[in-house]
């Protein structure tokens, strides 16, 4: 019974934020995650999540139970946050997503999936070497 009624509570919930921020969620324009074009993205003032279309359902769903924070510093693959998932409804009771799933990963996947990280440059192409002379 509990159960059922976070879930209608978060469903309530996230209903409301919806309805109410439809016009400010309609007027962002999103990109794909890139740490280059994460950084231009408008962030929701609450959570610091980056606005989208899906974030209010992220909101319901993720922070009535931990903080922002951790999704921000996670950054998994799809299959990565559907394993979170998995654990967080084996160990810490949280709710089957139900439809609301794809949203969530759909999500998770676009700004919060693992970043490309180039820590050594390109190989040098084109070269022209020349013979040293040692003496």
């Amino acid at each position: 019974m509990k159960g059922f009624i976070l879930i209608l509570t978060g469903l309530v919930f996230s209903a409301g934020i919806w309805m109410h921020n439809i016009d400010a969620v309609n007027s962002h324009a999103t990109t794909p995650s890139n740490k280059v074009f994460s950084d231009t993205l408008k962030k929701d003032p609450e959570t610091g999540l980056i606005i989208d279309k899906d974030l209010y359902m992220v909101k319901a769903q993720c922070t009535s139970c931990h903080s922002s924070k951790l999704i921000i510093a996670n950054h998994l693959t799809r299959d990565g946050w559907k394993q979170k998932i998995r654990w967080m409804q084996a160990n810490h009771n949280l709710w089957e997503l139900g439809e609301t799933e794809k949203q969530v990963l759909d999500y998770l996947e676009k700004y919060y999936a693992p970043e490309k990280i180039i820590s050594r440059r390109k190989p040098l192409a084109n070269i022209e070497w020349y013979k040293l002379d040692v003496k």
